[in-house]
């Protein structure tokens, strides 16, 4: 692991997470109550062993910027050889943003040269899932490839947003398709596919010469999947690793949360009694930057009043909260929530710094950090009512609040 180096790719618009991503990149975006989505690919480096980190930043990246400052560095030494850069686009080539994953690379390629890695491990920094790096660098040194692939068999119907591989007994790529309109099944299961995981080791030569010679080529996207992966795979050696949860579950866990809705039910799935995420294993921490304040509060549950108890059931409630005669079901509450009396919170995600006035009534919802909940609001049960106040409505009927929305939109519903 001395001689690989990470490269996180942390740039991307994230437009259908909007307004989630209308202030802050999407890896940046909150995640669980206390994490931040990016806090997955940077805890399997850690936990891997891998410490010499590059982030390719892009689109609004001051807050993934800060976050990786105070909560990440202190992790490495640099005196030995760690680190976690946070590398901006230095538009080397005419002056342009990123064209695709593989130009993001290649515009910087001086920086992963002067580091002289054998081997670059590159990473989505969107994806929520534990795995040990480890285990497929040691594949791709066995197998002596050029580049090796993380796999993960997906339905059909979902294969349509992924790269879709075919592969033969040894597990060497023989066919690649971009996000293809009929993806092609794995032959002993008819109903799924090969998919990549956008997980790539390279060996370090090797992706230097391919980046440079798709750099030349006027007609390429200068993508991974799209151009360098199937230009390759007749000519080169070319494997595909399945992916190990370090999960220590019987399912295996690995979510692309690039819609509300996905991003919505991964949250979801943790306040499950027995969730397919585990948080709160000791084998593989999941680590991120926490702030010092106060534990939680849940106050008025002696005074009698039933209506008025400060109560959470089967939910996520980070430090900071106040549950103040409030009731929460099935909620993720991040640092510092207010939860005012008699107001009811069910099925929601509430970011840092929210506050839910007195009979305010909130449901499937998700709400960015800072909004004003005024007294006696309802979100979630009239959606035609939410979209007329501009609120966005997935897909699915999550409502979803941004920082810019709040009170103004919700004056004329207020309780009198």
């Amino acid at each position: 692991m001395r001689n690989a180096l990470a490269v996180v790719l942390a740039g991307g618009k994230g437009a259908r997470l909007e307004p989630l991503t209308r202030d802050r990149a999407k890896p940046a975006v909150p995640f669980g109550g206390l994490y931040r989505i990016i806090d997955f690919a940077l805890s399997n480096c850690l936990n891997s062993g891998l410490r010499k980190m590059l982030v390719l930043t892009q689109y609004k990246a001051m807050s993934l910027d800060r976050h990786i400052n105070l909560g990440w560095r202190h992790f490495f030494c640099r005196e030995l050889g760690e680190f976690i850069d946070v590398v901006p686009p230095q538009q080397r080539i005419d002056e342009q943003w990123y064209q695709g994953t593989a130009d993001a690379v290649y515009q910087n390629i001086y920086v992963l040269e002067k580091e002289r890695p054998e081997y670059v491990v590159i990473l989505a920094g969107d994806h929520v899932y534990k795995m040990n790096y480890r285990t497929m660098l040691k594949f791709h040194q066995e197998m002596n490839a050029d580049l090796t692939i993380g796999a993960l068999p997906v339905d059909r119907e979902s294969a349509k947003q992924f790269g879709v591989m075919q592969i033969d007994k040894s597990s060497k790529v023989v066919g690649f398709q971009e996000k293809p309109h009929d993806p092609q099944p794995m032959p002993d299961e008819p109903d799924r596919c090969l998919a990549s995981m956008g997980i790539y080791v390279f060996t370090a030569r090797f992706l230097f010469e391919q980046l440079c010679r798709d750099a030349t080529r006027p007609d390429s996207a200068h993508d991974f999947g799209k151009n360098i992966i199937p230009s390759i795979i007749d000519t080169h050696r070319v494997f595909a690793f399945p992916f190990r949860d370090e999960n220590r579950k019987s399912e295996a866990y690995w979510r692309d949360v690039g819609t509300l809705d996905a991003y919505y039910e991964a949250n979801m799935d943790l306040v499950a009694i027995d969730p397919l995420l585990n948080l709160y294993d000791d084998h593989w921490p999941i680590r991120t930057y926490q702030n010092n304040i106060p534990p939680p509060k849940f106050v008025f549950g002696s005074r009698g009043n039933e209506d008025r108890q400060g109560r959470a059931v089967d939910s996520i409630v980070s430090h900071g909260c106040i549950i103040s005669g409030g009731q929460v079901e099935r909620s993720i509450l991040s640092p510092r929530v207010r939860v005012n009396s008699y107001a009811h919170v069910e099925d929601s995600i509430l970011f840092e710094g929210v506050n839910v006035g007195r009979y305010a009534r909130i449901r499937r919802a998700i709400i960015d950090k800072g909004v004003e909940i005024p007294a006696g609001v309802e979100i979630g049960y009239d959606l035609e009512k939410d979209r007329e106040r501009g609120f966005t409505i997935s897909d699915n009927g999550i409502v979803v609040i941004a920082k810019a929305d709040g009170v103004e939109h919700m004056l004329d519903s207020r309780v009198a």
